[in-house]
């Protein structure tokens, strides 16, 4: 299969890379190809809602999108992993997101969709928050699950955890690494 992994995080070695670091182990590199982008060291522009993908489904943008772009049609699992700023994903994450408005016009006003066989396409969400309320989790997944579903990926299973806000804190977590572990491990069955 192929795997792409997407971390959002801007800080080296922090809690979410940490975690997508973990559930990655879990997943064989000599059967699986796995593909990861820190977003944060990809050079893609924001997305400018101009309509230029409304008739084709391609962006026309160039930049280091493009081979975001080509690695989401090729995956068969798809892992983004965001810590939460301000109840939401990372900027460096939703910058990622919003350029797949390309794949939104493929899909909604050009009917295309992408299929995976035999594996069909599937996603894992993972998101870590310094606050207690669930509210940033929820908001998170939100604005995942469009992404998911704008990239033909039906399904996904969503990992959160709270209350994790120091620089690598996620270690004394007592479950996220197990559950990140498995998490990973189901992506793959």
């Amino acid at each position: 299969m192929n795997i792409i992994a997407f971390n959002g995080s801007p800080r080296a070695g922090g809690n979410t890379e940490l975690l997508l670091s973990e559930t990655l182990k879990a997943i064989d590199p000599d059967l699986h190809r796995i593909q990861l982008f820190r977003l944060n060291q990809v050079d893609i522009k924001p997305c400018q809602n101009c309509g230029g993908c409304d008739d084709t489904g391609i962006c026309v943008i160039k930049d280091a999108m493009d081979d975001i772009y080509e690695a989401i049609r090729l995956a068969d699992r798809i892992v983004l992993a965001s810590p939460i700023f301000f109840f939401g994903l990372s900027a460096q994450t939703k910058i990622m997101i919003d350029r797949c408005q390309a794949f939104w016009c493929e899909k909604y006003l050009l009917k295309k969709t992408y299929t995976s066989e035999p594996h069909g396409r599937k996603g894992l969400l993972l998101l870590v928050g310094g606050m207690k309320s669930d509210t940033g989790i929820r908001c998170g997944e939100a604005t995942a699950r469009a992404f998911f579903r704008s990239i033909s990926v039906p399904e996904h299973e969503t990992l959160g955890f709270l209350n994790v806000d120091a620089k690598g804190s996620i270690v004394d977590h007592p479950t996220a690494f197990q559950q990140g572990f498995e998490a990973g491990a189901r992506l793959v069955k």
